[in-house]
């Protein structure tokens, strides 16, 4: 689909650790990759039968959503479009629901590159090698702790 063209759909899972779900769009065709930073309203509470509306873009490993609104909420309700209410038990933005801050993650491609980067600009005396080695164990690292979708 071309990027500007809006679709609409449902979201058929998120994880809030995480940051990340699916939507699944109602033109039918595979399910969208959906980011918390995508969220036209930071906090808006994704939850599996939310309706969204959104936009979709190649994202090199799929199709990603972006410019991100709630439409109705899974009990039928339209969305209220305010932050998450720490109170009534959901987690704030930037964290969980026992309070541990929570982190961005990254497509592994686009991890790589920055860990490729980060290594080649702070270890200029680094071989290949080395930084292959350091790297992959950096992304293993990061894959470990849900920092990197694979």
């Amino acid at each position: 689909m071309a990027q500007g063209v809006m679709a609409q759909g449902v979201v058929v899972r998120f994880d809030d650790v995480k940051g990340y779900g699916f939507i699944a769009p109602d033109q039918g065709g595979e399910d969208v990759f959906v980011h918390v930073n995508d969220l036209n309203v930071p906090g808006a509470p994704l939850t599996s039968g939310t309706r969204v509306e959104f936009g979709i873009t190649d994202g090199g490993r799929g199709l990603k959503a972006y410019d991100v609104s709630v439409t109705e909420a899974p009990d039928g309700q339209p969305p209220d479009g305010g932050p998450q209410d720490v109170a009534a038990g959901r987690a704030a933005p930037g964290s969980t629901s026992d309070g541990e801050e929570t982190c961005e993650a990254f497509i592994r491609g686009e991890f790589t590159r920055l860990a490729t980067e980060l290594l080649l600009t702070n270890g200029p005396d680094l071989t290949a090698k080395q930084v292959v080695a350091l790297r992959e164990a950096l992304a293993d690292f990061a894959s470990a702790h849900g920092w990197i979708i694979d």
